[in-house]
């Protein structure tokens, strides 16, 4: 049997039919004090930008994938079931956007660093280099 989702005890129905002006008092205080501002410094051009694209790509309008380098965009219930391709700072990561992820940034589903993998030691990188054999 499969769980139904809910987001601290509303279904995705509920969620989607309503206005970020309802789903306002149930986010966490950070993000309710970055939508509180929306109308000044949260909704910059580039944020609007973006929200005119979702708007678009729901509608069907929009052909092609999202990219955007905005990555403190706060994800809404309007925008799951999308692929948005976040840019990390190299490349643009996609990011196809579940219920989970409500209330959480697009920035932290696109991991901006990778694991380091080191190789052998280079010449004059340390005095125990000078003995290591170079190929």
């Amino acid at each position: 049997m499969v769980r139904e989702f809910k987001f601290k005890g509303y279904s995705l129905s509920q969620l989607q039919s309503s206005s970020i002006e309802t789903i306002l008092p149930i986010l966490n205080s950070r993000q309710r004090r970055s939508l509180d501002k929306r109308v000044d410094k949260y909704m910059n051009d580039e944020k609007r930008k973006l929200r005119e694209e979702i708007k678009m790509a729901r509608e069907g309008k929009l052909r092609g994938v999202l990219k955007t380098h905005v990555r403190d965009m706060i994800i809404l219930p309007d925008m799951i079931g999308l692929s948005i391709n976040v840019h990390n700072g190299k490349e643009f990561s996609p990011v196809s956007i579940r219920p989970e992820m409500i209330g959480h940034y697009l920035g932290e589903y696109a991991i901006t660093n990778k694991r380091v993998q080191h190789g052998a030691p280079g010449v004059g990188s340390s005095r125990s280099s000078l003995y290591v054999p170079l190929k």
